[in-house]
């Protein structure tokens, strides 16, 4: 056997290579390993399908893709699975605490699968918003050759001639709490919202990360870009099996992908897409674990010089479907390459450059007004604003696309609980003016730093979205807009000055400036502070109380490792 077929194999080797492993090859004949294959280099294909939510009801399939893939190229595929949460089925519920947890367990399950396997190389596959940063974060603690695939968006629903996606839902809601359409209506937007698989079809988490690895060089070209039902899909899934074999033979790993500069590369493409806020926590949880020095500072600095040009949901008019109709993400990385805001010269897992995938990348068409010139910004720098202030000393983490203003004055509604605040805002409450302080939804007083997607959109629906603005040291999905501040650190519950506001305080936001403060005297705070008392722990036992025991801050990204 050649050195280069030996350095194929160099952890399925030691699971299967010699007499004393006949016990290994004799389970993995059961599972259809025939003799030729245990001299084939063997890839773990991560499988994150799963009924339980359209963005990963078709994945199954896409991994036998990739099988096929690895397949042909001269590897053994093997298909495992990991779990999938439904952020948008749980949202608003006690069970939307598992949802940032989720990311967790499925890198530690990923991890713990190719580890004790012996896999060479890995395809991951994901759909929803937590299993790209979880595949990802378990890539690159691996270490072995690897390729993310992206599950692909959903399309539009439709309704009167109005597309919809799952905001549109959340959104009618609101509408109905404010009599402003009946039941019927709520009903058919319901039914219609989602018309089948894929993820949530805006520029929303899912979308987001899909298009940070694809900027990062861990997807192939274009991989974002993709609808879930597609053939381009399918053979995005065969390629990506096909290119780990490669990857296997010229030892590239995602370390030697996954740079410092590659996570700038990644955290232009967001802003300037404007992309979600949790691509800020993902991307430092990412980085921790390829210790890359990234910090909550760096997405400022690269945000005063990269403008937001894509007018997409939920700020926007445009779904990913848009995108994907005009080209994808690729025109626009090879626009901000030419303005020299992209490391061309970083690794991707074509084998090639960044700027040598992009060469023959053909330009937008001229009609299309999905994205902007960079002149011509929506934004002239990035809507992920990170704030600090007497009430965010550890930071925190606006979307300001300027539509909603860039500064926001009002008077604090404090609520103890994202379904405290619901209640609220669907009995008429919340007024023209206020800030909603919602605390003890952290990483570790949630725990589990749930997604205020809820109250964001049911302020939205009665009408209020530039009127009021939210506080929180939770998150907020992707698919929130308006003017909203989260990730607040440090949290409530480790007496974060969030946890002593007091309904009618005032409260500034100020993006200019990247300022969050409670108009109080030091003294007035210290002493609130003093009298302060730590709650009890929502959770004693089960993965919860593990996750809050062992989570860092938000500003480090939530990591566990």
């Amino acid at each position: 056997m050649s050195d280069k077929k030996n350095n194929s194999r160099k952890f399925s080797s030691l699971v299967v290579d010699g007499m004393e492993r006949a016990p290994s090859r004799a389970m993995l004949h059961a599972v259809g390993f025939k003799d030729e294959d245990f001299k084939k280099p063997q890839v773990g294909v991560a499988s994150t399908w799963a009924m339980v939510t359209p963005c990963n009801m078709h994945i199954n399939g896409l991994a036998d893709e990739a099988v096929r893939g690895v397949d042909q190229a001269g590897g053994k595929g093997v298909i495992f699975n990991t779990i999938t949460i439904s952020d948008g089925i749980s949202m608003g519920t006690e069970g939307m605490k598992y949802s940032l947890t989720s990311r967790e367990v499925i890198a530690d399950s990923i991890e713990t699968v190719v580890g004790c396997q012996g896999f060479d190389g890995v395809v991951a596959i994901g759909g929803c918003d937590k299993n790209m940063p979880g595949c990802m974060i378990a890539l690159v603690r691996l270490n072995r050759p690897s390729v993310f695939v992206y599950g692909g968006t959903i399309l539009s629903g439709c309704h009167k001639q109005r597309k919809l996606d799952v905001i549109s839902v959340f959104e009618a809601v609101g509408a109905r709490a404010n009599n402003l359409i009946d039941d019927e209506e709520l009903h058919a937007i319901e039914s219609k919202a989602i018309p089948g698989a894929g993820s949530c079809g805006g520029m929303y988490t899912a979308n987001t990360m899909a298009s940070a690895i694809e900027a990062m060089g861990m997807s192939l070209p274009n991989s974002s870009a993709q609808a879930a039902i597609s053939a381009d899909k399918k053979q995005d899934c065969k390629d990506a099996g096909e290119a780990v074999l490669k990857l296997l033979e010229l030892d590239i790993k995602p370390r030697d992908i996954m740079t410092r500069k590659a996570f700038e590369n990644a955290i232009t493409v967001v802003i300037a897409l404007g992309g979600s806020t949790n691509a800020v926590l993902h991307l430092l949880a990412m980085a921790h674990s390829a210790e890359v020095d990234l910090q909550l500072t760096d997405f400022t600095t690269i945000g005063k010089r990269v403008p937001m040009v894509a007018d997409l949901k939920p700020s926007g008019k445009y779904s990913m479907a848009e995108l994907i109709d005009i080209g994808g993400i690729q025109p626009l990385m090879k626009i901000l390459l030419g303005a020299g805001l992209l490391h061309g010269d970083c690794l991707t897992v074509t084998g090639k450059t960044l700027a040598e995938n992009l060469a023959d990348v053909a330009p937008y068409p001229d009609n299309q007004d999905v994205i902007r010139s960079l002149d011509n910004a929506i934004k002239k720098d990035s809507h992920l604003v990170v704030l600090h202030g007497n009430l965010a000393s550890g930071g925190a983490v606006a979307k300001i696309t300027g539509k909603e203003g860039l500064g926001f004055t009002g008077t604090a509604r404090v609520f103890n609980s994202e379904e405290e605040s619901m209640a609220s805002i669907l009995d008429g409450s919340i007024k023209e003016g206020d800030v909603l302080v919602i605390r003890y939804e952290g990483p570790k007083g949630g725990p589990g730093m749930r997604e205020m997607l809820a109250p964001t959109s049911a302020i939205m629906g009665r009408g209020l979205g530039d009127k009021v603005a939210f506080i929180t040291d939770g998150r907020f999905s992707g698919g929130t807009h308006g003017f909203v501040v989260g990730h607040i650190t440090p949290e409530a519950f480790q007496g974060g000055a969030i946890a002593i506001v007091e309904d009618g305080d005032t409260i500034s936001i100020d993006s200019v400036k990247n300022e969050l403060r409670l108009h109080l005297d030091d003294e007035v705070i210290q002493q609130r502070l003093a009298n302060w008392t730590q709650p009890e722990p929502r959770y004693t036992r089960g993965v919860l109380s593990k996750y809050a025991k062992l989570v860092r801050s938000a500003s480090e990204g939530a990591v566990t490792d």
